[in-house]
């Protein structure tokens, strides 16, 4: 258990310092609907962390326990160091006579390929002996921060202290991996 809530920790800030919520909040903006946009959240995230999990469990037998400490340290520090860098508005959406559903699911899997949620997911499920553990901890956190932001919408998500935020991220994400980092070099 102790990984699920490390993997929903860990998700709530990576996901709190990048575009994906903000893009959830454009397109909860664009279509009024907010039923098809939560579906297409759910289904790109259980996607996007999916892959990271199954990547990570495939990955995670082939380390040795300090390795697999450090690729998790790895993962915290580059998502916080990440999270310095002030946010860019997403990129255009899809066409939107797609719909919401499907509109909202190409642009949050083009988004979201290769974030640094998916890369803590992969860490986290790379150190465990049940890696779904991972995936739904890293799934429930990121949906904990996506959800509200494409209800909210654009326009309330925008005045949030967005920087303040980033930097609460940047400090926990890095100190925890810098932690997790040093206890596997055995220096701490």
């Amino acid at each position: 258990m102790d990984v699920l809530m490390a993997a929903l920790v860990a998700a709530l800030f990576a996901q709190a310092s990048d575009r994906t919520p903000w893009c959830a909040a454009l397109l909860g903006s664009r279509f009024a609907r907010p039923v098809p946009v939560i579906a297409a959240l759910v289904i790109a995230i259980v996607v996007i962390n999916g892959l990271g999990a199954v990547a990570g469990a495939l990955i995670g037998s082939m380390l040795t326990p300090e390795a697999r400490a450090l690729l998790l340290a790895l993962a915290l520090v580059s998502a916080g160091a990440a999270a310095l860098f002030k946010m860019k508005a997403p990129d255009a959406l899809p066409d939107s006579r797609l719909g919401p559903l499907a509109t909202g699911l190409l642009a949050l899997l083009a988004l979201g390929i290769g974030d640094r949620t998916q890369f803590v997911t992969f860490a986290l499920a790379a150190r465990t002996p049940i890696p779904a553990l991972a995936f739904v901890g890293a799934t429930l956190g990121s949906l904990a921060v996506t959800i509200p932001a494409a209800l909210m919408e654009e326009a309330a998500w925008c005045r949030l202290p967005l920087g303040t935020i980033r930097i609460a991220c940047c400090a926990v994400l890095t100190v925890a991996g810098l932690l997790i980092g040093l206890d596997a070099l055995r220096l701490l």
